[in-house]
């Protein structure tokens, strides 16, 4: 099983520097990558998703070298991510969301569309995909409503059922449950456990270290842009100076 990975990371921002030498591994499970605000977690996200690209080290999907590879490439490859600031189209339904998350739709191929070789079949096939994956999630009720009408919440779950339609083998979230109502965060993370349950490896940034107790399988502490912790939960967080270090 590919396993993503980093070593040597490093990345400076105006002469800050975000990340310092960071190698890093992600087990299959549930990970999540917790510390300080300015710590470098998204900074990490984005130069594995291919938004940012390091100074100097090297990114691995298996054997394969990611860093300077376009987003949607990396997205091809089994990689996929959502963004602490959601980039939904609020004039853009629900179900439309799901159908453009879909890969290799036949549709954008230029051949086929212009020849409509079975791209009416498809499309169907893929509507009836998404209704699915939307009721997975609890918004199957929703899918002729905006994006922009429904709850912060709903967004939050919008955005993983997007992530999840990819069928990437592995999804990066930017706090996935900051902001929403407790009731939510509980559905959020009960999606993360199950993602988990069916293959799917999930790595998370949160700041709620009850949540990361609840669901994660490995914990990366990062502070100053250092790898200053990792392990199972409970080996990080028997160690009482990271906690009163990094969150009094």
């Amino acid at each position: 099983m590919k396993t993503l990975r980093c070593r040597a990371v490093v990345k400076s921002f105006n002469g800050v520097r975000a990340l310092s030498d960071v190698s890093l591994e992600f087990p299959a499970g549930i990970t999540a990558i917790i510390g300080p605000n300015g710590a470098g977690k998204t900074t990490l996200l984005n130069i594995l998703t291919g938004f940012s690209q390091p100074d100097s080290g090297n990114c691995y999907w298996g054997e394969q070298v990611i860093c300077g590879l376009q987003p949607h490439y990396i997205v091809g490859l089994g990689i996929a991510r959502t963004f602490q600031e959601l980039r939904l189209i609020s004039q853009m339904s629900v179900l439309e969301h799901l159908l453009a998350a879909f890969p290799n739709q036949r549709g954008e191929r230029l051949l086929d569309a212009l020849m409509r070789i079975r791209v009416a079949e498809v499309e169907k096939q893929n509507r009836a995909h998404a209704a699915t994956i939307l009721s997975m999630f609890g918004l199957g009720n929703k899918s002729a409503e905006m994006a922009g009408e429904i709850s912060y919440g709903e967004q939050k779950l919008l955005s993983l059922a997007c992530c999840f339609a990819t069928d990437a083998q592995i999804l990066l979230l930017d706090e996935p449950v900051a902001g929403v109502h407790p009731d939510m965060a509980l559905r959020i993370l009960g999606h993360l456990q199950e993602l988990r349950q069916a293959g799917r490896t999930v790595v998370f940034i949160e700041h709620d270290l009850t949540a990361v107790r609840k669901v994660a399988d490995f914990v990366i502490l990062l502070d100053e842009g250092k790898a200053v912790a990792q392990g199972p939960p409970a080996q990080v967080f028997e160690r009482p100076e990271i906690l009163e270090a990094y969150f009094e």
